[in-house]
């Protein structure tokens, strides 16, 4: 029997209809066009709000991924509802969109799991998340074949980071992508957010792992999949790859109109040479 882990936010945070959805993803991906596109793609970061509010930073790191041989896509996201100590993979067969289903890759699933509790196969975390479903329509109107492993941080802390990122660098390839789903500050003003954002944009394009790592926990920024990006940034470093390029910041008062209170959002690239 398949299980298959169905929509929670189709309707909510993208249109539950798939011509709609399809048409709306096109649009943003033809408007939002990055300036550089490297070949050797190692992973994205990419916002994860509603597509009215996040879509078209989203789009920026999507574009740079057409036309790449990518088999496997391993979105890690933050968990918003669910707390659990450790990092949860989901256990079943497919993530399903409104664009149809994305099979999970359960062999490279299977190799991720560390034995001690840290990183497991499960549930948790995924049942009605949606850090992980909205990176999923854009992946699926970018990409032609592939399929998925779902990483659910629930506890971000760097034990669980660097256990990931170790167990993630034994196993990507050149046909591997790791996305990390991740808004940034959220409920300052606009100004105060763009001070606390920039200085997350300085570290990413710095690849600078210790010093965000350092920004983070004195709080001179913020971001609800900070364990996520840091994952990917460990993860590139352990495989040699160290370039970084901050493609599009923005946040959510450019749509609203209220710039008291708004949540950043940033589409970033990691690439080899």
């Amino acid at each position: 029997m398949t299980q298959l882990r169905k929509p929670a936010v189709a309707g909510l945070f993208y249109p539950s209809n798939p011509k709609k959805l399809k048409d709306e993803v096109l649009q943003f991906l033809n408007t939002s066009i990055p300036h550089t596109n490297p070949q050797k793609i190692f992973g994205i970061v990419s916002p994860h709000a509603g597509y009215v509010y996040s879509g078209s930073t989203a789009a920026y790191g999507f574009n740079t991924l057409r036309d790449k041989n990518i088999e496997t896509v391993i979105i890690i996201s933050p968990s918003h509802k669910e707390y659990f100590p450790g990092v949860s993979i989901y256990n079943g067969d497919g993530y399903e969109t409104p664009l149809g289903m994305l099979p999970v890759n359960r062999e490279m699933a299977d190799k991720l799991v560390d034995g001690r509790g840290n990183i497991f196969r499960g549930i948790e975390g995924h049942r009605d998340e949606h850090a992980i479903e909205v990176q999923l329509p854009f992946l699926q109107c970018v990409l032609d074949d592939f399929s998925i492993v779902p990483i659910v941080m629930g506890d971000q802390g760097l034990v669980f980071v660097e256990a990931l990122a170790n167990k993630l660098s034994e196993v990507v390839n050149d046909r591997t992508l790791l996305l990390a789903s991740s808004d940034l500050s959220h409920y300052y003003s606009a100004t105060e957010a763009d001070q606390k954002d920039s200085v997350i944009e300085k570290d990413i394009n710095d690849f600078n792992y210790e010093q965000l790592s350092n920004d983070l926990a004195n709080r001179s920024c913020e971001a609800c999949g900070a364990g996520p990006i840091l994952t990917i940034m460990k993860t590139a470093e352990l495989n040699k790859t160290n370039k970084s390029l901050v493609l599009n910041r923005t946040h959510s008062g450019n749509v609203s109109g209220d710039y008291e209170q708004v949540v950043g959002y940033l589409s970033a690239v990691f690439y080899g040479e």
